[in-house]
């Protein structure tokens, strides 16, 4: 087994669902904490791993905001991207898209443009990942302020924002409201994902599909409530974002046997799996693949297919594509 998770470690690997506030390490966090004078509930790093336990996704929600609390100026943007990244290079990640959720950040006076800047920034001092940005609208505030975010962040689209998202209270905020934000999106240039089948039901899905037009799901767990919704997925090849750790310990799913992923492979889906927010779930990529193998029978050569799906399924230009498709299949890295 240990030279399974050596293989796992070791491989090259592609992430397309990743959130940086919710990426980042606990030792970086615990620094910000300590930057803003502490938090009398926090007074250890031990009582911060203890706060990452949620009973249910609005509690994942309420721990979410708090975190976010601690991010006050840009400097503390570019210090928590350098942080991420460098856990990405060291996971032997070689691309991601990671989204990045300025309107948050609102209440402190901080704009998406500079936000952006201040990523980008931070990325820039590990030079062993490419990390593209995906701006997350947050479906809790209202559609205008959506249409805020995304005309900001097509003011810096150049620093790397290659889509849009839609994350957030997704059992509270249906899709469809955002329908014209999504629309103004694609105008832009700029690639579409949202979370949906997550904390709500496959009508969310339906919802993201038809109201939206997104060209990938994230999570999607609840899609095969529908078996029509399944068969639509399958023949028009929607790539899905699985992220099945985070499903667990957010209570959407009960156990990794009750994960749809397995089932969705399959069928023929295009199945990618992600980490969501490992800075809150203590995950890894290479975790993830291994659950799929010791509990849901993946073999190497089912985890190596969902490498390549993550591929197929990203928003690089097509050179890029081909190029990495070649390291992925002989499983050695090019460092950039």
């Amino acid at each position: 087994m240990e030279s399974g998770r050596h293989w796992l470690h070791g491989m090259p690997k592609l992430e397309l669902h990743l959130h940086l506030e919710g990426a980042i390490p606990h030792n970086a966090l615990w620094q910000l904490i300590q930057k803003y004078g502490g938090d009398p509930e926090i007074p250890d790093q031990e009582a911060l791993e203890r706060k990452f336990q949620y009973p249910d996704f609005p509690g994942f929600i309420q721990t979410w905001l708090w975190k976010n609390t601690f991010l006050r100026e840009y400097e503390d943007f570019a210090f928590v991207a350098e942080a991420v990244a460098r856990s990405l290079a060291e996971q032997n990640i070689l691309y991601a898209e990671v989204f990045f959720s300025p309107g948050d950040f609102a209440r402190f006076g901080l704009k998406t443009q500079r936000i952006a800047e201040a990523i980008r920034a931070g990325l820039a001092r590990e030079a062993r990942v490419r990390v593209a940005l995906i701006a997350d609208l947050i479906r809790d505030f209202p559609p205008e302020r959506a249409a805020r975010t995304l005309a900001e962040a097509a003011e810096v689209k150049a620093l790397g924002i290659v889509g849009v998202g839609l994350g957030g209270s997704e059992q509270e905020f249906p899709p469809e409201p955002f329908a014209p934000v999504y629309e103004e999106a694609r105008r832009l240039g700029f690639h579409t994902t949202a979370h949906a089948g997550e904390a709500a039901g496959s009508e969310s899905v339906w919802g993201a599909l038809r109201s939206l037009r997104a060209e990938r799901i994230g999570h999607a767990t609840r899609a095969e409530e529908d078996p029509k919704l399944l068969d639509y997925l399958a023949e028009h090849r929607i790539p899905l974002e699985l992220c099945p750790v985070s499903n667990i310990r957010t209570g959407v799913v009960g156990k990794i046997e009750d994960h749809p992923v397995r089932r969705y492979f399959d069928r023929g889906l295009l199945v990618t799996v992600n980490t969501d927010d490992p800075g809150m779930f203590g995950n890894s990529l290479a975790g993830e693949y291994r659950l799929l193998e010791e509990r849901l029978g993946f073999s190497h050569e089912e985890i190596r297919r969902l490498t390549l799906n993550a591929l197929e399924a990203s928003w690089l230009p097509g050179a890029d594509i081909e190029r990495l498709r070649g390291v992925l299949v002989t499983g050695h890295s090019e460092r950039r």
